[in-house]
């Protein structure tokens, strides 16, 4: 019997992606889909489909997912609920879902994974919550700084810890800014060719970014590599200053330079605009250490060239 893996968030952008290459390298893959056209999906990856563990209130259940969780040697939780645009993005309320998500169902599914038996816990997390570092490089032991619409990254990377201090390998996986043609990039190249620019900050601070496919390479990378417990950044070889990062982007799609937005509507912008506007430059070196992983993309030039080209061609 093959070694099987239970992965939430399956039909998110990294979890459709993750599934197919999880089948391909033998494992037996049970996903969680929420509705009947998502089950279907996830069928045809490879996966065995099953609903959601959560109860009458929409929350997880730790009895309901230690029965779905019996037999499998590993998790991978990438459940969030995130909100599904840029401006809904800047809305409080549109995050209280996404904080329920990473605070109650992940401890609740660390919870139901001892009871079954489970060996390895694989948690997604967001990494541009490390504190701003100018041009040093960032590794795993660089702190964290949330602001208020993501405090509960931590709480889902706490739940994770408590997993390794069980007895088993906890696995937090953080990932940079994430891009890809299916996720708000089409919303960034509206703001392009409005003449701004979609990201805030410093045209000198950096910008760690991944690729769709880059980012759930890594999470296979990391099951298959049997990493120790741990916390490993998920980015680019080379992360890009902001301005290069804006310019790829436009270059991308052949439209003109943007304009970048101005330090005094950065700050009037409130703190997770100004969250996102550190300086972070990570480095991915510890999931390469261990695992030999590399990114398809060295930098996002070449990323975002063909995530928009992508985009232009389901347009």
């Amino acid at each position: 019997m093959p070694e099987r893996i239970f992965v939430t968030g399956a039909t998110g952008v990294i979890g459709r992606r993750v599934v197919p290459e999880l089948v391909r390298l033998g494992y037996g893959v049970t996903a969680v889909g929420r509705s009947e056209e998502k089950r279907a999906l996830l069928t045809r990856l490879g996966a065995a489909p099953v609903a959601s563990p959560s109860d009458e209130t929409g929350r997880v259940s730790r009895v309901r997912a230690a029965a779905l969780l019996d037999g499998h040697s590993a998790v991978i939780n990438l459940a969030t609920h995130m909100p599904p645009s840029l401006t809904r993005m800047m809305l409080p309320w549109e995050w209280r879902e996404n904080d329920r998500v990473r605070r109650d169902d992940s401890a609740a599914l660390v919870d139901a994974a001892i009871d079954a038996g489970v060996t390895r816990f694989i948690q997604e997390s967001f990494a541009p919550l490390y504190e701003d570092a100018g041009d040093r490089w960032i590794d795993e032991t660089v702190p964290m700084r949330p602001a208020w619409y993501n405090r509960t990254v931590l709480d889902a990377e706490r739940s994770a810890n408590r997993f390794t201090a069980a007895g088993r390998f906890g696995v937090i996986v953080r990932f940079a800014g994430i891009y890809g043609p299916d996720s708000v990039l089409g919303e960034m190249l509206e703001v392009v060719r409005k003449g701004w620019s979609p990201l805030p900050g410093p045209p000198d601070a950096y910008w760690s970014s991944v690729s769709h496919e880059d980012a759930a390479t890594a999470v296979v990378a990391a099951v298959h590599g049997r990493v120790d417990a741990g916390t490993y950044n998920i980015c680019d070889d080379e992360p890009l200053r902001r301005i290069d990062w804006i310019r790829a982007l436009a270059d991308a799609a052949q439209l003109p330079m943007p304009k970048l937005l101005p330090a005094w509507l950065t700050g009037l912008a409130g703190s997770g605009v100004r969250l996102l506007s550190r300086s972070q430059r990570m480095t991915n070196a510890k999931l390469k250490r261990a695992t030999g992983w590399l990114p398809r993309w060295r930098d996002a030039r070449a990323g975002l060239r063909d995530a928009v080209r992508t985009l232009q061609a389901h347009a």
